[in-house]
Parts: structure tokens; sequence; C-alpha cells
């Protein structure tokens, strides 16, 4: 293999090794400390200075006892239960709204495709905080949604939809939405347009040609748009914070709360460390049974 072969193949393992595990070493390291009142505010740090026995210390230090801990506090349970709960329906909710814009932009005139993928990428050309602080002006007692269903007459009083589980739930979906759109976009705009035709050519309606055809060849665009949306909703901390109430119990504000409010630098560790599993193992399953079937089928 020449030297710049080596090179191209080497950079991104260096990125990830730089980028992703020595940081999660870190966090793994912590999270098996003790919590201290010292700089940095946990318990054995490594002093390379007492050579040898100075690393046997180090190792002696580490301890599960923060995992142990998480197990025994039912806070941290339903944190991750709630979590679970709130990413999923919001996932679900996502794909739901999702699919059909990316059908329609897939269907639409060529010449007015790159005007719909302008209009979905639009929202980032804002800054994430502001256009959640938004919907704290519309979702409010006094916000926009309730003086029109009150001008409308639909309402006699103003509906509590702000610090509520719906609040989330819209947050999440607005904000993640264009992650959806795009993998599945980007999937259904290279289906083969002959597929359809032949399905309605052998007695297939537009719907049976939809669901037997179209659907499940767009399965690689919906799966890639589920994962992005759900992997940052189940550590989401900005949008539970500004639009949930004290009853939205999701795992990123209890590590925020570790973190900074706390100063338990160890048990926030063990809580992150924990997401990151849960987040991983199943990517690393769904992507071994994906090889798996992809064997098979040749």
């Amino acid at each position: 293999m020449s030297i710049r072969r080596i090179a191209i193949v080497a950079i991104p393992y260096l990125w990830l090794l730089a980028l992703f595990l020595v940081p999660f070493a870190i966090v793994v390291k912590i999270s098996l400390s003790d919590a201290a009142l010292a700089i940095p505010p946990y318990v054995p740090t490594l002093d390379l200075s007492a050579g040898l026995e100075g690393v046997k210390e180090f190792f002696a230090g580490l301890d599960f006892e923060n995992f142990v801990f998480l197990t025994e506090d039912e806070l941290y349970w339903r944190a991750y239960l709630s979590s679970l709960k709130i990413a999923l329906l919001s996932t679900a909710l996502t794909l739901l709204v999702g699919y059909p814009i990316a059908y329609g932009m897939s269907r639409a005139p060529s010449e007015w495709r790159p005007t719909l993928m302008m209009l979905v990428i639009l929202p980032f050309w804002t800054s994430f905080l502001i256009r959640v602080y938004a919907w704290i002006g519309i979702l409010s007692n006094e916000g926009f949604l309730n003086q029109l269903l009150l001008w409308s007459g639909l309402i006699t009083e103003p509906l509590t939809l702000l610090n509520t589980n719906f609040a989330v739930y819209v947050g999440i979906v607005y904000t993640y939405l264009p992650f959806m759109i795009l993998p599945i976009y980007a999937t259904l705009e290279k289906l083969d347009e002959s597929l359809l035709e032949a399905a309605e050519d052998l007695g297939c309606s537009r719907l049976s040609s939809f669901w037997t055809v179209t659907l499940p060849l767009s399965r690689p665009g919906v799966i890639a748009g589920c994962f992005l949306v759900f992997i940052p909703a189940i550590g989401e901390f900005v949008i539970p914070s500004l639009l949930g109430g004290s009853e939205t119990l999701m795992i990123g504000k209890v590590l925020w709360e570790e973190f900074f409010s706390n100063r338990d630098w160890p048990v926030a560790s063990a809580v992150a460390v924990i997401l990151l599993l849960v987040l991983v193992i199943p990517i690393i399953l769904f992507q071994r049974n994906e090889q798996k079937q992809q064997e098979a089928d040749q």
C-alpha cells in the first residue's frame, strides 16, 4: 500500500481518535473517580512525577461506585426512560411530517427542487437558540397561537401550551425536521420511475404502487433520517429547558444539573457513558443485521 493511500485512510481514523475516542476515554476515567472539593472536582488524578507508584495509586482509586449509584437512584432511570419515550415519539412525529414533504419535493418539477431544498435548509441560517426562543412567543398564554385561536372563536380562554411535553414535542419536531426530510428526499429523488410505471402496468393503483415500490425503496433514507433525529433528541437539553415544564424529565437536563449545579463530575460522566452506550449499541446491532441481510441477498 502506497504512502498516499495510507495517509488518506489514516486521516479519518486520527480524526476519530482525537475528537471521539480520547475524549470518551477521559469521560470514562472521570466516571470511575470520586467527587472531591478540588480542581478538578474528582480524585484520583494521575501524578506522573511520582513515577510507577503514582500510576498504581491512580488505577487503585478507580471504581464503579457511580454506576452502582445510578442503578439505585430512581431519578436517573426515570430520566432515561422519559428521554427514550420523548425521543421515539418525536422521531415518529417527525417522520409523519417529513416523509410527505420529502415525497412532494421529489415529485415536484426539476426547476422547483432547488428552491424547495433552500426552503428546507433556510432555518439553519438562523441561530438554533433564537428559533427555540421564538416558540416561547408562539406558545405562551399571550402568544400568537392562543391569540389566533381566541380571535377565531375556537377557544374562550388561553390554552396552557408552554412548559408542557406538547411544547417539547413541537420544538423537537420543528428543529430536527430538516434532518428527516433531506435523507428521505435524497433517496426518493434517485428512485427509478420506470418501476412505478411497471407496477401500474401490472394492475397496481397509485396507492398500491407507493406501498409496494416507493416505500420499501425509500427505507434507507427513512432509517438515516430516524437516526439523525433520534440520536440528538434523546440527549436534548435546550428544548426541554426552555419549552418544557418542571415535570419534563430528560437525561440532558439531569446531566447539566450534575455537571454545573451539583458539581458532581463523576456521576455526570457515568450518566453520559450510559447514554452513549444506549445510543451506540443499537446502532452497531442494526448495522450488523443490515450487513448480514446484504450478504444473504448476494
